[in-house]
């Protein structure tokens, strides 16, 4: 039983907890350059380490070890890649313009050492390990890069939640090389194919396993293969990705800021108010003059204190109001010997949602 437990919670928490723990490294505590080149490079020693001492070992211990040793080797990757590092020769936002081959060729450049990275230490994964019996370090490695190279596809193409604000600063850039639209063609594709290959992990530990290491190492591999999965539908659904690694985000990040920034509208409150005229000691104004005064929208701040837009919007309103009551009190009493002068009006304040007028 614990064969079979036993790898999913320690694949589970080792996803979540690297994940967060480079966020953390990349975007807050890793504010020094040097750190951060001591753990990348202290991560790539332990990992290439472990994998040639474990490659001939087919003992449980030895199956965790190639398994933890490929998480490290990623990590560093990404410390690397989240850093800015190693992306590509095109550090600059996508044109607003570019499509179609234009856009994929500027996509390239932007990550394109990535790219190379990436191969380059899967070339050396199967060098350490060649020939050697345990094959976990292998088959995680290439879990990785399956599903890294399918949420790219799908971020480029189009998804509805690109979970792009769990990018560091460094490459704040990249984001303008995601599409948030409809998914695209790809995704059911790439969602069933890789639920397919999942499907055929659990069969395989279930008919073909006949080791507790082999049980392990395909436990482990299947459970990040879906943990990957399930990453790919964080792109469909608004799941709480940022809740899951919120302890790895910068300081002073909150997903209510982006909302607000989105949406700068939404603290806008649009009301009317009707100006009554008040009566003149000379002449009043009939009810049907008073009436004639068409209602004047205001906007109110709701969420603000800053009361002089509004007070400056509420006082041209008036004055256009008492300029056309003026110009037509005149001309129905041409003789009545006023001078052009201001007659005042006051007008009924305006109610906002604090009570206030404004």
């Amino acid at each position: 039983m614990v064969s079979y437990l036993g790898p999913p919670i320690f694949a589970a928490f080792v996803w979540w907890f690297s994940t967060g723990a480079v966020l953390l490294l990349v975007g807050s505590v890793g504010r020094s350059g040097m750190l951060r080149v001591v753990c990348a490079g202290g991560m790539i020693t332990i990992a290439l380490c472990g994998l040639s001492v474990t490659a001939n070992d087919t003992s449980v211990a030895a199956a965790y070890m190639a398994f933890s040793c490929i998480i490290f080797l990623w990590g560093a990757q990404e410390i690397a890649f989240l850093s800015g590092w190693l992306t590509g020769p095109r550090g600059e936002p996508c044109p607003p313009g570019a499509k179609g081959f234009a856009r994929l060729s500027y996509a390239m450049q932007a990550i394109i050492y990535h790219e190379i990275c990436l191969l380059a230490c899967g070339a050396v994964v199967v060098w350490v390990t060649l020939g050697g019996e345990n094959e976990v370090g292998r088959w995680t490695y290439l879990a990785l890069y399956v599903l890294r190279q399918s949420a790219k596809i799908n971020l480029f193409l189009g998804v509805p939640v690109t979970n792009d604000e769990l990018m560091p600063d460094a490459v704040q850039f990249l984001k303008t090389y995601f599409a948030r639209k409809p998914v695209s063609a790809f995704f059911p594709i790439s969602v069933t194919l890789a639920t397919a290959v999942l499907v055929v992990m659990i069969q395989r530990i279930v008919e073909v396993a006949n080791t507790p290491s082999e049980v392990v190492g395909l436990t482990l591999v299947s459970t990040l293969f879906a943990l990957g999965v399930v990453e790919h539908w964080f792109m469909l659904l608004p799941l709480p990705a940022i809740t899951l690694w919120s302890w790895g985000i910068r300081p002073g990040f909150s997903p209510e800021n982006i909302t607000m920034e989105q949406n700068p509208s939404a603290n806008i409150l649009v009301a009317s108010a009707h100006s009554a005229p008040t009566q003149t000691s000379e002449s009043p104004p009939t009810a049907a003059e008073a009436r004639s005064a068409a209602p004047q929208l205001v906007v109110v701040p709701t969420v603000r204190n800053d009361e002089g837009q509004p007070k400056a919007r509420s006082s041209c309103a008036r004055q256009r109001l008492e300029d056309q009551f003026r110009q037509t009190f005149l001309e129905q009493h041409p003789r009545s010997g006023l001078a052009p002068a201001r007659v005042g009006l006051a007008a009924e304040p305006a109610a906002t949602i604090n009570g206030r007028s404004s």
